[in-house]
C-alpha cells in the first residue's frame, strides 16, 4: 500500500469520526415514541430528559389535529394562553433549535388541547456535548441561569466520548504520517 492510499485511508477514518460525532448531537423527539400527542405525559417525558444548547427538539404529530406554539412565560404556559405564542408550526414534523440556555414553553395550539395538558416547558442547560436522559431522581429547575447537568452517563455519551478519542488519534496519525514525506 502506496503513502497516498494509506493516507487516503486516513482522511476517511477522520471523516467517520466527524459523521459519528454529528449523528450524536442531542435530538429529542418530543414524546419519545408516541410523539407529540395528547396522551404523552410531557412533565414526565422532559424529566428525564438533559437539554443542552445545540440540541433540537423535534415535534412529531398529525398536521391539522395538532401544533406546536411557543409560549412567552410561565404564566402563559400555566393559563394556556396562546394568544402570546412566540413562534406557532404545524407542519407536523418540527424542528426548534436550542440556542441558549434558559426555560421554554410550548403547547399545543388546538383550542383545548393545551388545558387537557398538551404543553410541556424545558430547561436549557449550557453546553454543547450532546444530551443525556437524567437521572429519575434529578429535579427540573424553571430558572433560565440554571446550569445544573445529570451525573449519569448513557451508553450515547460514551459512544460519544470514544468518537472523539478516535477522532483525535486519528488527526495524530494522520499529522505523524504527512510530516514524514
Amino acid at each position: 500500500m502506496g503513502p497516498k492510499n494509506t493516507f487516503t485511508i486516513l482522511v476517511l477514518f477522520i471523516l467517520a469520526g466527524l459523521i459519528a460525532m454529528e449523528v450524536e448531537a442531542g435530538q429529542h423527539v418530543v414524546g419519545g415514541s408516541q410523539g407529540w400527542e395528547q396522551s404523552t405525559d410531557f412533565d414526565s417525558w422532559a424529566s428525564a430528559q438533559t437539554f443542552k444548547v445545540g440540541d433540537q427538539l423535534v415535534f412529531k404529530y398529525s398536521s391539522g389535529l395538532h401544533s406546536v406554539v411557543e409560549l412567552a412565560n410561565e404564566n402563559s404556559y400555566k393559563q394556556c394562553d396562546i394568544g402570546t405564542a412566540l413562534d406557532s408550526k404545524s407542519s407536523g414534523n418540527d424542528v426548534v433549535k436550542l440556542t441558549k440556555p434558559g426555560t421554554r414553553y410550548f403547547a399545543c395550539g388546538t383550542m383545548g388541547h393545551c388545558d387537557q395538558g398538551m404543553k410541556m416547558k424545558i430547561t436549557t442547560v449550557a453546553g454543547k456535548a450532546p444530551s443525556t436522559p437524567a437521572s429519575p431522581s434529578s429535579s427540573s429547575s424553571t430558572s433560565p441561569s440554571s446550569t445544573t447537568t445529570s451525573t449519569s452517563t448513557s451508553s450515547a455519551t460514551k459512544c460519544h466520548s470514544l468518537a472523539a478519542i478516535f477522532v483525535v488519534v486519528a488527526s495524530l496519525l494522520a499529522t505523524l504520517f504527512c510530516s514524514m514525506f
